[in-house]
């Protein structure tokens, strides 16, 4: 399965996505993707495994990883949250809507300052362009930091007790649908 990433090992991401280098304390290896993944999991800072995910999964497939992850969290997200989360999926379940991708272009145009905010960001980011136009999204990183700021301003709510059985919960999910998508990938290639 491995082989069938976009991304073989650690270092092939790293190389292709710059951004996340300034993203992480790790250093890049040439372990595969999901290996070193897991073994950001199981080290000194796991929440780097988290960022790792962000990057790893193509940005639609990013951006509803987050929204899976956030959508586990509902009691600690407020109704705005919420709202951001729906317009999220939607835009997910129909890209290509124009509809949908004006709603997430205005949702990404507001400051990010709650965890779905950042998804959102990111999806109008991914989107139909418009997002990136506005001024206040023209300095901003790529989705994989706006989908690893949301994730991890999400994480940060959860009770410290609870928080490494949810962000191993996290992280799992993400490798599960980066294998997916490498699946899906290869089937559409034959």
């Amino acid at each position: 399965m491995a082989n069938e990433l976009r991304f073989k090992t650690a270092r092939d991401l790293f190389m292709a996505c710059p951004a996340v280098a300034a993203d992480m304390v790790a250093s890049p290896s040439e372990q595969p993707s999901i290996e070193f993944c897991r073994t950001l999991l199981a080290g000194r800072v796991p929440e780097e495994a988290i960022t790792f995910c962000a990057y790893l999964l193509p940005e639609r497939a990013a951006v509803w990883w987050a929204h899976e992850c956030l959508s586990h969290l509902t009691d600690l997200l407020d109704s705005g949250d919420h709202e951001l989360l729906a317009l999220v999926h939607d835009w997910v379940s129909q890209p290509d809507s124009p509809y949908h991708g004006a709603e997430v272009s205005q949702a990404a145009a507001m400051p990010p300052t709650t965890p779905a905010a950042w998804i959102a960001l990111a999806a109008g980011w991914h989107g139909n362009g418009s997002a990136t136009e506005a001024p206040a999204l023209s300095a901003l990183p790529p989705a994989g930091r706006a989908v690893s700021a949301g994730v991890l301003a999400g994480l940060a709510r959860v009770a410290l007790v609870d928080r490494f059985s949810v962000l191993s919960a996290f992280v799992e999910m993400g490798i599960q649908l980066a294998e997916t998508e490498a699946l899906r990938q290869s089937a559409d290639a034959n």
